[in-house]
């Protein structure tokens, strides 16, 4: 076994730790230094163990195609966005680099007491915990990452749902991708999201129109 690596047969309880409930969704305390705390599982799912539905970016429900002819923020290809672009070359510049209320999956389908992180505070989950990659989660065979805060050494799981892109799953069981609700203002075809795996840990600009996961976050 790796150090970086979890076998053993873990329970929901040993991954997730709970620290109160807003709105029937229960949230984690990490002690980070912003004061955020984090859903303890995906927009979609009800508990860790469940993948939760896949969005496009600033799309707020689930789909069976995720391609530019099927992303609402777009003409069809994706070098003209209709919304959500700091650049002329791909779209219709309107400068708007954040998602709104009405385009955040988290704020639609939970309420305005959560939302989506934007790519600082999903830096900061990233950097404030130490990250195992766990085979499977107890009964649920569920695979993912477990996040362990180096303030409070409270947990967060992250199961490893990999991404939609048109009608395919791709690395399912290996990766986590999780959005976040900024825009690329350099490339704005696409936006920041978090990919994390068992060797990696990543912060890039994907394509808008894929399929990925969304964790909330309580509104401050």
């Amino acid at each position: 076994m790796t150090p970086n690596n979890i076998n053993d047969d873990l329970s929901l309880d040993d991954c997730v730790s709970i620290s109160g409930n807003i709105g029937g969704h229960t949230y984690v305390d990490l002690g980070l230094k912003s004061g955020l705390k984090w859903a303890t599982y995906n927009v979609g799912a009800s508990n860790p163990t469940e993948l939760g539905q896949y969005f496009a970016w600033g799309e707020t429900t689930p789909k069976n195609n995720y391609g530019w002819e099927t992303y609402k923020w777009c003409l069809s290809k994706r070098d003209f966005q209709i919304k959500y672009c700091t650049s002329n070359k791909y779209g219709n510049k309107d400068n708007k680099i954040v998602l709104e209320s009405e385009d955040d999956a988290a704020t639609v389908n939970w309420g305005r007491k959560w939302r989506m992180p934007s790519i600082v505070e999903l830096t900061e989950l990233s950097n404030s915990c130490n990250w195992k990659f766990v085979d499977h989660l107890g009964i649920s065979g569920v695979a993912g990452m477990l996040g362990i805060s180096k303030i409070n050494k409270k947990t967060i799981f992250l199961p490893a749902a990999g991404y939609r892109c048109l009608n395919h799953f791709g690395k399912v069981g290996e990766y986590t991708y999780i959005w976040s609700s900024s825009l690329d203002k350099q490339y704005p075809d696409g936006a920041y999201s978090l990919g994390i795996a068992e060797y990696v840990k990543d912060l890039r600009g994907d394509y808008r129109m894929y399929g990925q996961n969304v964790r909330a976050v309580v509104c401050n």
